[in-house]
């Protein structure tokens, strides 16, 4: 059974439109051919994310987001997604995007990283961009629907 939950830890946060989140999350995972098993999102603060981040991955540094891949078979995906609202904020600000547009691109983000996508080189983070872009244009195209999101599609 698939699920996909938020929470929130630190922070007074609610995610809005959680069945359209879950819809288009979903259509993401699919469209890379992987199921869900279980994905909680937590979203935090900086505070808290930082102290995660530290301690888990010693990194002594503020980020937008923390995924913590718990799966067990290639096909499945469970994990804990840890978003910082206040970097969030922070980033929507700095690059003039709005706070959903920048939130719904972190959170696709975290799925990327767990369908294999990675972010160290200047040209992972250019393919994890482009990726981030085309999900969250289907995401901005439907409305009370699913995505439409061609299979079989080579994206180099």
């Amino acid at each position: 059974m698939e699920s996909i939950h938020f929470f929130s830890e630190q922070t007074v946060f609610t995610i809005k439109n959680k069945s359209q989140l879950r819809r288009w999350i979903t259509d993401v995972i699919r469209h890379h051919k992987k199921k869900i098993t279980n994905l909680n999102y937590i979203f935090t603060s900086d505070a808290y994310l930082s102290e995660i981040n530290q301690k888990y991955l010693r990194h002594n540094s503020y980020t937008d987001i923390v995924t913590f891949d718990q799966s067990t078979n290639t096909n499945y995906l469970e994990a804990d997604i840890f978003i910082s609202i206040d970097r969030v904020r922070a980033n929507a600000q700095q690059l003039a995007a709005t706070f959903e547009d920048e939130l719904h691109r972190v959170m696709v983000h975290g799925i990327l990283h767990l369908v294999g996508y990675k972010d160290k080189t200047a040209s992972d983070k250019q393919q994890m961009r482009k990726r981030e872009n085309h999900f969250l244009a289907l995401r901005r195209n439907s409305i009370n629907t699913e995505i439409d999101v061609p299979r079989g599609t080579s994206y180099t």
